[in-house]
């Protein structure tokens, strides 16, 4: 084709060639030279490019112009003496061929708006082969879909050099229907064992576009609700998996136990546990399999052995799964950072729930609680106004603890038995010990802190302080809050005042420096 210049002539020269094709097959090998187009480095000449293969394939599927069934190699067609028809089907098949990979490869255009485009196209083509099969079905009524086409959509989006966080933002629109959210899953998983299989070190970029992607697929609660199909079927059968709320349970877990089994950076690790209590087990066919990368989580340490607490909750008191030592690593996520990082909230809520059963033995509830009264010494006042209450929720709960507080026949200690080292609970001694922290952050510089510590002064009341409202509560609130209080109109003070810049003659102020 010749070279016209100007987006407006080459438009038309496009749209005429287009026009030949269809009107004519005598003009079939005007295609190259709108195939030819998609390799120019202009983004509007590819952009008008594609819209004419996608006006051109659109209507040749529709027609069933496209040979059906195992496409066999061009040469071989063309040279042999099969009907002219058969050869044209053929060879337009392979057009078309040509231009799916030349879209898919526009999936990583520098250009947003090609990348939107190809994405667009190759959808429309997964709509339209869907409804015009290019393959054979192996018996009556089996179910057919456009796997691999589709499947180089999913490779596509899974760049191991660009992070496609914003092309996958568009795609996540066909996760809706119910067949591509099933084919994706599959596809995904697929592609994500191959790159790990090919690559010894896979990119962090990669991890994320497969985070990003996995995360954006959500299951029905219902099978009832499987009925959204992005291809249209005069009926839907029960022989396929695609209709069946279990297999897409199955495909699920495998797309995220294949995802969660590699090496993945710490980022990864926390943007999964993050969502893993509520769009990731419920979906599950199998939770319990989630249980080694929870506890490989939880082994960590830090914030990410906070966060994995949640999955393993619901595993321990849903799925009755045991956890060996799981009090004792609880026990030794409590240091001074647990006051300060993000998650503190989550944390303590669970940790409220695990040690709300009255079956706890003695020792370790006071162990905890002997805990968290040391680390209250350091800590911040908007963690005090939770934490003290928490340590006087668990001696209500559990009054064999209440000789931390109120020991009738005990002796006088010279030294706190206490052992803040250790990391067994059992071993610390904490039963023989005694919260005089309590006692000492009782003249604490914040009124309400010491308020809060007061509490153990008296005998404690039998229903349970509520801690719900103070496990977010910021030094800001504290702030604004302490700012509403009113104080009293007139308050006495003890001061003499002042005379003169320098105060009064006998002042040592005034006996050195003079005003002049």
């Amino acid at each position: 084709m010749e070279r016209v210049r100007g987006p407006r002539s080459a438009r038309r020269a496009l749209g005429r060639l287009l026009e030949a094709v269809l009107a004519s097959r005598a003009e079939a090998n005007a295609v190259f030279d709108i195939l030819a187009v998609l390799q120019s480095e202009d983004p509007e000449e590819i952009q008008d490019a594609v819209r004419a293969c996608s006006r051109l394939f659109g209507a040749l599927l529709e027609r069933g112009e496209l040979f059906v069934g195992q496409l066999p190699p061009e040469e071989t067609v063309m040279a042999g003496s099969q009907g002219a028809t058969r050869k044209y089907k053929v060879w337009m098949r392979h057009r078309y061929q040509s231009c799916c990979n030349r879209l898919a490869e526009l999936l990583a255009h520098p250009s947003f708006q090609v990348k939107e485009l190809a994405l667009s196209t190759l959808m429309k083509f997964v709509q339209l082969e869907g409804a015009h099969p290019l393959e054979k079905p192996k018996w009556e009524g089996s179910y057919l879909f456009p796997r691999q086409l589709f499947k180089a959509v999913v490779d596509g989006l899974l760049s191991l050099e660009e992070d496609c966080a914003l092309l996958l933002s568009q795609f996540c629109q066909y996760l809706e229907h119910d067949d591509v959210r099933y084919h994706t899953m599959q596809a995904a998983a697929d592609t994500v064992a191959r790159v790990a299989n090919a690559h010894p070190e896979v990119p962090l970029t990669f991890w994320n576009n497969v985070f990003t992607l996995l995360s954006a697929v959500s299951l029905p609660r219902q099978e009832s609700d499987i009925a959204n199909f992005y291809v249209q079927r005069t009926e839907l059968s029960d022989k396929w998996k695609v209709t069946h709320l279990k297999e897409h349970r199955k495909a699920f877990q495998l797309m995220w136990l294949g995802f969660l089994k590699h090496k993945l950076p710490l980022s990864l690790y926390k943007k999964v546990l993050v969502i893993m209590h509520e769009s990731i087990l419920p979906h599950l066919a199998q939770p319990s399999l989630m249980i080694d990368f929870l506890t490989r989580a939880y082994d960590i340490g830090g914030a990410i052995s906070l966060l994995a607490l949640n999955g393993l909750f619901i595993l321990i008191h849903e799925h009755n799964l045991e956890y060996p030592d799981f009090y004792r690593k609880l026990y030794g996520l409590l240091d001074p950072s647990v006051f300060h990082v993000k998650y503190r909230a989550r944390f303590f809520h669970l940790a409220d729930l695990f040690l709300s059963s009255s079956h706890l033995p003695a020792y370790l509830v006071a162990a905890f609680a002997k805990r968290l009264a040391r680390l209250a010494l350091t800590a911040p006042p908007e963690a005090l106004l939770m934490v003290l209450p928490f340590i006087c929720n668990l001696l209500r709960r559990h009054p064999a603890c209440r000789v931390l507080v109120h020991r009738p026949r005990g002796s006088e200690l010279d030294a706190d038995p206490y052992d803040p080292d250790e990391e067994d609970p059992a071993q610390s001694r904490a039963l023989e010990s005694s919260l005089w922290e309590l006692q000492a952050l009782q003249r604490h510089y914040h009124p309400e802190v010491s308020k809060a510590a007061s509490v153990i002064n008296q005998a404690l009341s039998v229903p349970e302080a509520s801690i719900a409202p103070l496990l977010e509560l910021t030094a800001f609130e504290i702030f604004e809050r302490d700012l509403k209080k009113k104080g009293p109109e007139a308050v006495p003070l003890e001061f003499i005042p002042a005379q003169g810049l320098l105060g009064r003659r006998d002042d040592l102020c005034a006996q050195h420096f003079t005003l002049s």
